[in-house]
């Protein structure tokens, strides 16, 4: 895929026109976490904007995008109002999806599908369920029973739930994270 047809893509995906930024340096001035990145919020913009197949590779394989927590600091501050948050979030989809996840980034991305399991399943989330599904996702961790002495104390001060609340229509519910899981397929 040549440059402009990568700038297409993630528009086509995103809504978000990164032709627009004029590398400010904003976005990265205010991230929280831009010193742990490997590559700068505005190093993938630009990337992005100038992209090769290989510099398209070099990003979905980054540690950035796992790292960003779409606080949307960075939209905040961006005088071109480029909504980088929804840009990371399909980059990670896509890193999925082309099995280009960053080794590092294990845990989040099991915590990742945990989260969006449970609300998937219940139709909100459930900390006990979360907790159990990232736990069983990230066995070779060492962390299985880590947190097993809090979780009474929890459940008897009602912080944590046995039974997880339902929503009314579950099978509406399902349609739409179905819907909503393809629309975002790359």
């Amino acid at each position: 895929m040549e440059t402009k047809n990568i700038l297409i893509e993630v528009k086509r995906q995103t809504g978000v026109n990164i032709r627009e930024c004029y590398q400010c340096g904003k976005c990265t001035a205010g991230c929280p976490v831009a010193e742990e990145m490997d590559l700068r919020p505005s190093v993938i913009m630009r990337m992005i904007q100038s992209g090769t197949n290989e510099e398209m590779d070099q990003i979905l394989r980054s540690y950035t995008i796992w790292l960003c927590l779409t606080c949307e600091t960075c939209y905040s501050r961006c005088p071109m109002d480029i909504d980088i948050p929804k840009v990371m979030d399909y980059l990670r989809q896509r890193s999925l999806v082309e099995g280009k996840v960053h080794p590092e980034a294990r845990k989040i991305v099991a915590f990742h599908k945990s989260f969006l399991n449970t609300v998937k399943r219940n139709g909100r989330l459930s900390e006990l369920f979360l907790t159990i599904d990232y736990k069983m996702r990230s066995l070779r961790s060492g962390t299985l029973f880590q947190d097993m002495t809090v979780a009474p104390g929890m459940i008897s001060r009602g912080k944590l739930h046995l039974i997880p609340e339902q929503i009314k229509d579950k099978k509406g519910f399902s349609r739409l994270f179905k819907n909503q899981l393809n629309k975002r397929k790359p």
